[in-house]
């Protein structure tokens, strides 16, 4: 991180690469959505009208999540900075998913089938868009103090000249794998609700597991608990819920049919 530039200068307005890098991973996530939207009876048309339900409401849910679970005070202003960082993946996950049940609601879609779509591109979102973290100088990990393990992907060099682990590219490199498996499984697999169950329990165990290497100042807390590691616990247990109802009222139908 050390000597990266987070922005530049396009004719006097000041870019940063955080914002630059969010607003692609919206789009393949939604270009991706359109094309994955075969795989569960949809068509693009579908997609582009559910993205204006479900950006902004991702984008807001994400902001203010952060801005609850933060120590700092915001001014009313402040809150809407969002171009300087403080964003929540879980928040843009829980606002995403509202904005998906109204547009089922309005449009009279499975929930579980437009879900399935927006969870393979929300994951290949999260990976992209962990790189704006990079760009910030923000959500790294905690301070590694062995000269033997200071260089770059394991740790990140600040510029205060601390090395600290970087949290960010470990995840953009799980959930890029997570990404490729929810790619092969969408399109062997027509049963609603499988993609869903898989990413909630994948991204809610492997942000449970990095958690704990996350620096202090990061940690987003709600009555003196970690909001992030709560949040994983709780997407874990709704995935194994997903998939536990998907696999009896499969098993209930067999049974019908003998």
């Amino acid at each position: 991180m050390k000597g990266i530039p987070n922005s530049f200068n396009f004719l006097g307005i000041d870019i940063r690469f955080y914002g630059i890098i969010m607003a692609l991973s919206m789009l393949f996530g939604v270009l991706l959505a359109c094309k994955n939207s075969k795989y569960r009876n949809l068509v693009s048309d579908n997609i582009i009208t559910m993205a204006f339900f479900t950006l902004p409401m991702a984008v807001i849910g994400a902001r203010l999540f952060y801005v609850l679970g933060s120590d700092h005070s915001y001014t009313f202003w402040q809150i809407f900075e969002i171009w300087k960082g403080g964003m929540s993946i879980y928040g843009g996950v829980i606002g995403g998913a509202v904005g998906i049940a109204l547009y089922c609601i309005i449009f009279k879609k499975n929930f579980l089938d437009v879900g399935d779509v927006a969870c393979v591109s929300l994951i290949l979102g999260q990976a992209i868009g962990r790189w704006g973290n990079f760009f910030n100088q923000e959500v790294y990990g905690k301070v590694v103090s062995n000269s033997s393990l200071q260089w770059f992907p394991f740790a990140v060099l600040l510029e205060n000249g601390t090395w600290h682990y970087a949290l960010f590219f470990y995840e953009s490199l799980i959930n890029f794998a997570i990404f490729a498996l929810l790619m092969v499984l969408i399109r062997r697999t027509n049963k609603s609700g499988i993609i869903c169950g898989i990413y909630l329990i994948a991204y809610g165990f492997i942000r449970f597991l990095l958690e704990p290497l996350r620096d202090a100042q990061y940690n987003l807390m709600i009555f003196g608990l970690k909001l992030s590691s709560i949040t994983s616990a709780i997407a874990m247990l709704f995935g194994i819920v997903i998939l536990v109802l998907i696999y009896t009222k499969s098993r209930r139908g067999k049974i019908e049919k003998k």
